[in-house]
């Protein structure tokens, strides 16, 4: 009995993935339960177990091919018990062992008989006198000689006067025997007489249109590389953004002097008692929670001509992995405390390594940060993640001068960048929303009153 692998449902908006690689091949033997094909979506790449046991015996769709929910994968053969029994797809034969071996060549008269009774006619013999000219005039002037009317020509002048539309009874012969001769053509064309060869003008200079260079080929120079399905995802949501929001950002800087003194001086009981390290990003989520309870525009989405408020935290926390940008949600942030942020951007960061998210980590969120100073950038422009309106960007810490109480200091400054969609956040909600961000990161202990 045969058992089709099927591209089964993959989660909520996931309709299409591609074939990333077969774990098996055909004639392998499969367990039930076992993983036979992966498959990638925009998200996550998930893995086709086979129901029952039994023999790959074909794989309908390749690694690179773009399937859809229900289309079939491959087929299981349940009545083989291993590889050698797997039904073999027949080979094709070549035309050449088709065709029975030839037994000798072919007999003289068989080789005769294929010819044509026109082919075996003998060609007519050749003679070395020149056919009469098409004036009608049969004379027979020699092998080298034609004639127009009354007056010789060689077969070249001829040639070049019929070519030119010139009558050669007009021409002045000047050659042996009062033959036309091609000289005597091309002198008639110019106007001038044979021997006056040195009162011609000057030929025009020619001009030599240069062929276009063929393209420089640069083997190894160049590589072609198929966009993954996660890729083409992140290109068309990107492209998106910027065509259906009125986005603008806005910015501002952070000292964040106090925020690395707690650290400093907590993060050894911390990881001791938590396990894990103290870092910045939980001080950012928190903040940012607080400010979006202020300005709950910025907590918000569009549906249709409707503003939707939601009275949910469900933070996404940007992290580059390597096959692109993936966004899990820390659900509920708001009940969250300081450690249970640690943990959970330390399982998404280990989690991108490895591929290994789950659709439900992906799926929603109502506000983003994304944090490039992870990677040494100084300022950017976050681009939103839509239906959310509103994305926080976080960049590199670095000491520059700046004024406190009325002397220049040097303290660790951070920018910080808010990209909002200005349908429906103003940018008075804006400017104030990165501003209570800033408020609460430099005075750590208000969080605490943030709840």
């Amino acid at each position: 009995m045969s058992i089709q692998i099927v591209v089964p449902e993959m989660g909520e908006s996931i309709v299409e993935a591609t074939v990333a690689a077969w774990l098996k091949q055909e004639g392998d033997h499969v367990a039930a339960g076992e993983a036979v094909v992966e498959l990638e979506t925009e998200k996550v790449n998930l893995e086709v177990v086979a129901e029952r046991a039994g023999v790959l015996a074909r794989i309908e769709r390749k690694a690179g091919e773009d399937v859809k929910i229900g289309d079939v994968l491959g087929v299981i053969d349940e009545s083989a018990q291993d590889g050698s029994s797997a039904p073999a797809r027949p080979e094709a034969t070549p035309a050449s062992a088709a065709a029975p071996p030839s037994s000798g060549a072919m007999p003289a008269e068989g080789i005769a008989k294929t010819l044509s009774e026109k082919e075996l006619r003998p060609a007519p013999e050749k003679t070395g006198r020149a056919i009469s000219d098409r004036a009608g005039h049969g004379q027979e002037t020699g092998p080298n000689v034609m004639r127009m009317g009354s007056k010789p020509a060689t077969p070249l002048a001829k040639r070049v006067a019929e070519e030119q539309g010139i009558d050669l009874a007009q021409v002045p012969a000047k050659g042996p025997g009062g033959r036309v001769t091609k000289e005597d053509v091309e002198s008639y064309l110019q106007g001038q007489q044979p021997g006056q060869e040195d009162a011609l003008p000057a030929p025009a200079p020619e001009i030599v249109t240069a062929a276009p260079a063929p393209p420089i080929e640069r083997p190894g120079r160049e590589e072609r590389v198929r966009m993954s399905r996660r890729r083409q995802t992140i290109a068309r949501r990107l492209l998106e953004a910027t065509q259906t929001t009125a986005m603008l950002t806005t910015f501002n800087e952070v000292n964040m002097s106090a925020v690395m003194d707690i650290r400093r001086r907590r993060k050894d009981s911390f990881k001791e008692q938590h396990g894990v390290s103290l870092g910045f990003m939980s001080f950012f989520v928190k903040a940012t929670v607080g400010a979006l309870k202020a300005f709950p525009r910025l907590n918000a989405e569009i549906q249709g001509d409707e503003i939707v408020l939601k009275r949910y935290y469900d933070i996404g926390i940007a992290v580059g992995a390597t096959e692109g940008l993936v966004v899990p949600v820390l659900r509920d942030a708001d009940r969250l405390a300081f450690a249970e942020i640690e943990r959970a951007i330390k399982a998404f960061v280990q989690k991108s390594e490895t591929n290994s998210f789950s659709l439900e980590e992906l799926r929603g969120g109502t506000f983003t940060i994304t944090n490039g100073g992870v990677f040494g950038s100084l300022l950017s422009t976050p681009i939103l993640n839509p239906p959310q309106v509103g994305i926080l960007g976080l960049h590199k810490i670095e000491d520059r001068p700046i004024a406190r109480n009325g002397e220049v200091v040097i303290a660790p400054m951070m920018y910080v960048a808010l990209s909002y969609d200005h349908r429906i956040v103003d940018g008075r909600e804006a400017v104030l929303f990165l501003v209570r961000v800033k408020e609460l990161i430099e005075d750590p202990e208000s969080l605490l009153l943030e709840g």
